[in-house]
């Protein structure tokens, strides 16, 4: 049974930084990610990390954002810099960031923590 659980996100000013944490339990496979999703938006996949820690972003975060993992911990990070307004949404923890729902959203995924920009 896989339980991921975010938090660290909140209500910050543009050009300010947050960091995102999530527990990770049950979930023993390599890859994971973040996505977010807007109100009225799909989800998009923000980063991602192999157990190589190989890292991948989008092209909206790459510069701002990143990811890492605490193996031992059993804990995944993001850490967002510089945030923009756009960058208003929620963001969920993935595991196997490329099993996705139809909607595009990720199959396995934590509840989400809201992060809001103004």
């Amino acid at each position: 049974h896989v339980q991921l659980v975010e938090s660290g996100g909140g209500s910050v000013q543009a050009g300010e930084s947050l960091s995102l944490s999530c527990s990770v339990s049950g979930f023993y496979g390599a890859n994971m990610g973040w996505f977010h999703q807007s109100p009225g938006n799909g989800c998009e996949k923000v980063a991602t990390i192999d157990e190589l820690g190989t890292r991948k972003y989008a092209e909206s975060v790459k510069g701002r954002f990143a990811t890492s993992r605490d193996y031992p911990k059993s804990m995944l990070y993001l850490q967002m810099d510089d945030l923009k307004t756009e960058d208003t949404a929620t963001y969920y923890c993935a595991a196997a960031p490329d099993y996705l729902q139809p909607t595009g959203c990720p199959r396995l995924s934590g509840p989400g923590t809201q992060v809001t920009v103004s």
